[in-house]
């Protein structure tokens, strides 16, 4: 079911019904269904989030018109676009892997779309050499793609589909492909070009910090239906997934809440600030766990479970505890901590966190 986290949500949605992006994509491949809505407004970054064959990529098509709805609606600026072939389409692609052709230089890459809508070579090449410029590749104008980095090469192709001038601009993975020092130059790049971008784009990616940095608004896609939207600051703060959870670095739990008590079905209990009453979900990062090899006394946290260790991994500059037992969860602590603790899988271990570390929500 759809969760709006924020009521600018639905206003948006309004507006964007006469100008910006309107859809309802309902897509049928053998066994699986996809069944979205989206809507944006012109100027605004929407990013698809979701595991791997949640149908980020088959909603990203369908919008390109490279698969076609079994059902629904597609609306950009009030126009209908189903049916209408992708060539025809007002709308620009920077796929995952670039697509560039080998055999032309940047200029003539970026010239392409121009030239396919009908502009002639000098006019193609004028504009495609503008873009570039605004790129900062003006010096690679003459550069086929075998000689440009990986950097470079997004960059060439984010102008290719941007000088067509498209109202929806369509961004698959575009950051996968580079390594992670290039990434974050690319990444601040690119969040700059969006922000000048007048028209809606939607971005599709499965990494949680691409879409926090360039989206104006999250939609988290499972299983080929939307299970929460809004913000990226609303998402995070209030995720209501195991998959969200993870992604955004929380220990998510549901269960029945009796004032500051809340019940989880497996019987354990946990203890928030928050007085609430009914079906609610339970937060909170790995960082608030604390860890003891005996059990504490004295201790002034309300929550106490008895776990062992499952795994352990590097995690930043800290080590991730996976913990199975009372209570399933994820703790971080530093390398010289959990030495001290002598952990290792199998290991006994009590597990506390502070009920003011912990946040409770409706479900």
């Amino acid at each position: 079911m759809t969760e709006p986290d924020d009521a600018a949500a639905s206003r948006t949605a309004g507006a964007a019904r006469e100008e910006g992006l309107d859809a309802r994509l309902v897509v049928d491949r053998d066994a699986f269904r996809l069944d979205v809505a989206l809507a944006a407004a012109p100027g605004e970054v929407l990013a698809l989030l979701g595991p791997n064959g949640a149908g980020k990529t088959t909603a990203l098509r369908a919008l390109a018109g490279l698969v076609p709805l079994t059902a629904g609606h597609l609306r950009l600026d009030g126009a209908a676009l189903d049916g209408t072939p992708p060539e025809s389409r007002p709308v620009g692609v920077v796929f995952q892997d670039y697509l560039l052709f080998p055999h032309l230089t940047a200029l003539d890459n970026v010239a392409f779309g121009p030239r396919c809508r009908g502009a002639g070579k000098a006019r193609a090449r004028a504009a495609a050499g503008r873009w570039l410029e605004r790129m900062g590749l003006a010096d690679q104008a003459d550069a086929k793609p075998r000689r440009l980095s990986g950097g470079q090469a997004q960059r060439v192709a984010l102008a290719r589909a941007l000088a067509i001038r498209p109202r929806l601009l369509l961004l698959d993975e575009p950051l996968s492909a580079l390594d992670a020092r290039t990434r974050l130059e690319v990444r601040a790049g690119l969040r700059r070009h969006l922000a000048d971008f007048e028209a809606v784009a939607v971005l599709v990616t499965h990494d949680p910090l691409d879409a926090m940095v360039l989206a104006d608004r999250l939609v988290v896609v499972e299983d080929g239906r939307v299970v929460q939207e809004g913000s990226p600051s609303a998402i995070a703060r209030r995720p209501r997934t195991d998959y969200i959870a993870q992604l955004v670095g929380l220990n998510l739990y549901r269960g029945r809440a009796e004032g500051h008590t809340v019940r989880l079905g497996t019987g354990a209990v946990i203890t928030t600030t928050e007085d609430l009453s009914g079906p609610v979900f339970v937060a909170f990062p790995p960082g608030a766990v604390t860890l003891h090899r005996d059990r504490p006394t004295g201790s002034s946290a309300r929550n106490l479970w008895r776990c062992e260790v499952n795994g352990l991994e590097p995690h930043g500059d800290q080590v991730r505890a996976d913990l199975r037992g009372e209570l399933p969860l994820t703790a971080d602590l530093t390398a010289v901590a959990a030495a001290e603790l002598d952990l290792h899988p199998g290991a006994p271990v009590w597990a506390t966190v502070k009920a003011t570390q912990t946040h409770a929500y409706p479900d």
